[in-house]
Parts: C-alpha cells; structure tokens; sequence
C-alpha cells in the first residue's frame, strides 16, 4: 500500500522519487522457460536415437541458388543438434532470468528477442529430435504455414476491427464458416471462383450485421451473442449443406479453386520463394490488408476515432464522433474480412464445403489477436506461430507412418495447434492491454 502524499507548505526542495516494484509474478516467465528447456534437453538431446541423422531439405533443383549458396540438405546428427539447441535455448531463459531479477520492470527488445531466440531453439530441437533418420522438406513445411495461417489472419483481424472500436468479437468462428459456406456455394452456381471470392465477405456480412444488431443496438451481452451466434451459423450451413448441398453436390458444391498466382524470378529464390511469391490471391491479399490495416489504424483520422470510440467513448461523443455508428461500420467490416478467411477453406484449398468445417479456427483466431495484442502486425505473427504448430503436426502425422525414427501418437499431434495457442496466451494474456470500452455498451446521453 503506497502512502499518502505529502502536501509541501513552505518553498523547501521537493525530490521526485520514483517508486517500482516488481510484481510477485516476477520468475513465472523464467521458470516456465527454463522446465521447458531442460526438458529438451532431457527428451530431445540426451534421450534421443544415437547415430540417427536428421535431415533439412531448404533448396530444390532449379531454384536461383547461385553458386549454391543455400546447401540443398542439411544433414544433422540427431542427438547432439537437438542437445546444442536445447542448450541454447536453456541460456536464452537464463537471460530471461537475468532481466526479470535485475530490473523491476523487465521488458523491451532485449527480452522480446531472448524470448524469440528460446522459441526458435526449442523448436528446432523439437524438429531435430522428432525427424531423426527422416527428411523433412522445410519448403513444403513452410508453404502450408502460409496457407494455414490465412483463415487465422484474417480472423484475427476481423476482432482488431471490432475490439478496437469496443465490440467483442466471439463470433469469428461463424463469421468464417458463413464466409466459407457462400463462396463454396455462390462459385458452384455460378461456375466462378471470382464471384465465389466476392460472395464470401459479402455472404459474411450477415454475421456481422446480427452482431452489431443485437450488441450494438440492443446492447445484449457481447460474449453470449458471439456464443449464439457461432451456434446459430453451424446450425444454418449444416441445414442447407444437409437440404441442398448434398442432394445435389454437382450444381451446389462442386470444388473449386482460386489459380495459383506466381512471381517470376522471386518464386525461384530458395525456401522463402515459392512459400511467398506462388500463392493465390487470398495469400496476396492478406498481406495487403495487414499494412492497410496497420497504417489506418494508426496513421489516420479514422484510426484515431476508431481507438478514440474503443477507448472512452464519451469523450469521443463529446467532440462529434458518432460512437455506435462508428462500432455498427467497424463490426461489419470485421465481419467482411473474416469472410475472406472463410473463402480459403473452399475455393482457397479446393474443397467442397462440409459441417462445421472451420473446426475452431474462429477460436485460435481469437487467441491469435489476443496474443498480438489487438495489432494488425501482432495478430498475423501469432496467427503465422499457431499456423506453423498445425502444418508442423499434418507434416510429422505423414511421418509417423514410416518405419524407423521417433513415433509420436497421432492424437498428440492433433491436439498440437491448441496445446500451442493455449500455452501462448496463458504466457502473454496477463500483460495484454485490453481497449478500456471493449465489451461496454454506450447509451448516448
């Protein structure tokens, strides 16, 4: 308990002093570090397959390699590669626990990067061990990161749009699966992916439009109208999927898919080149939308209004802002882009549309903008760390059919991209400051 302030009566010297402690949550970061990284050490290093090779495929035949610059294999002894980084990413917790016991307030670049360095380690020593007598092709790994991460992406910046202007945003789940839903079956009636894609945002809309009806106009509970609504979007598509779509598949839900848009000379550029330059157009997209995100959010008028409504929206009332207007814009166009996300679940990947096939990618899109801290950027990192756990499962689930190296139950694997998102956001969900407004209805006065 800080003590009471000192009222100065005379013209003595008043000293500014400077109180900070640190909070009694201080070593929970470290110590969680430092069991992970012994038990690296422990299952990944000096319990692994002796004289096993792990192998990294990075370069193929015709990539622009010149002089062969970037081997095409990288060949590792399994247990002293995964024992060395594991070790590195034991001295990376140490430096975590170096910053949290010196400094009160321990934060900035350095710890960002200590941090980033033990992840990077310890995956890799999770790869290394894993992989033992095996081959894993980091291009294809890497790919379907990327294709992986768009529904998350977008998702997740369908609840930066609505939480930044104070609406909490739990109906990502149904908003892609209606996104999904229409394109699927505006494309099969039409017989163009084109109009699918333009169909999706649009189909989306409608999701959003309930949202903002009821948390908006009728200020219901925000969270339990997400939940609904979320119930209510799997109930619809299974009816008419069920009614129509399967009755007749050819004329309703036939698969289709959005071409392949490849750069020339860039998509030949070794491991970063066809994951970043031979991709669809959704791909492409996102990238656009994040920096025009970004910059709108935090480089314009109607960023500053937005934050401005999602912060304290009285007093945005006070200076001419419209608050509910601009929550009723904002929600809708949330809604929109996560119906892009729900494109790349059909026409994005060449699927017909089935039950509930979002399968809770509205929820780690949640947990991604939650762990990017309602930013743009931040939200596309933590939907590219949850995108990368799940391709890294669907690529060793192939592996553990082969006979030889290390087996892990396939049950495990599938439980992998949660395990991941829940870990993350129990690391970083305390530290996140949430918009003041978020979740509070405004009656104009």
């Amino acid at each position: 308990m800080s003590a009471a302030p000192v009222i100065v009566t005379d013209d003595s010297t008043v000293t500014r002093r400077k109180e900070d402690t640190r909070p009694g949550s201080w070593w929970r970061m470290p110590t969680v570090l430092t069991v992970m990284a012994l038990l690296a050490l422990v299952f990944f290093g000096l319990r692994g397959i002796p004289g096993a090779d792990s192998v990294y495929v990075l370069a193929r035949e015709g990539d622009l390699n010149p002089l062969g610059i970037i081997p095409e294999r990288v060949q590792l002894p399994s247990m002293p590669g995964a024992t060395i980084l594991a070790i590195i990413a034991l001295l990376a917790a140490g430096g975590v626990w170096f910053l949290h016991a010196t400094r009160p307030r321990p934060g900035g670049k350095l710890r960002t990067s200590l941090i980033a360095l033990f992840a990077v380690a310890w995956v890799l020593s999770f790869m290394t061990w894993v992989i033992s007598e095996r081959t894993l092709d980091v291009t294809t790994l890497l790919q379907g990161t990327i294709v992986l991460a768009v529904p998350l992406a977008f998702g997740s910046l369908s609840g930066v749009l609505s939480e930044r202007a104070g609406v909490i945003n739990i109906a990502i789940e149904g908003q892609l699966l209606f996104g999904a839903f229409g394109a699927a079956l505006v494309a099969s009636l039409t017989g163009s992916v084109w109009v699918g894609l333009l169909a999706a945002p649009l189909v989306a809309l409608f999701m959003g439009a309930l949202l903002a009806l009821f948390a908006v106009g009728y200020q219901v509970q925000q969270i339990i109208v997400g939940v609904v609504l979320n119930v209510f979007a799997i109930g619809l598509t299974s009816f008419f999927f069920g009614t129509v779509m399967t009755q007749d598949p050819g004329t309703y839900n036939r698969p289709m898919r959005l071409p392949t848009l490849r750069i020339p000379v860039l998509a030949d550029i070794p491991v970063i080149g066809r994951v970043l330059f031979e991709q669809n157009v959704l791909v492409y997209l996102m990238w656009i939308i994040v920096a025009v995100l970004t910059i709108a959010l935090f480089r314009t008028r109607w960023g500053l209004r937005v934050r401005a409504v999602g912060e304290h929206p009285r007093a945005a009332d006070t200076v001419g802002i419209a608050v509910n207007p601009t929550r009723w814009k904002n929600v809708l166009l949330g809604s929109a882009v996560a119906g892009l996300g729900g494109a790349t679940l059909t026409i994005g990947t060449g699927v017909a549309f089935g039950e509930e096939m979002s399968a809770g990618k509205g929820y780690i899109a949640l947990a991604a903008m939650i762990l990017g801290r309602y930013h743009p950027i931040g939200a596309l990192l933590a939907a590219l760390t949850f995108a990368f756990a799940d391709s890294l499962q669907l690529r060793l689930g192939t592996m553990v059919s082969q006979e030889g190296g290390v087996a892990i139950p396939g049950d495990f694997l599938l439980m992998l991209p949660y395990v991941v998102a829940l870990f993350a956001v129990a690391g970083v969900v305390g530290r996140v400051r949430v918009p003041a407004a978020d979740g509070i209805p405004y009656t104009k006065q």
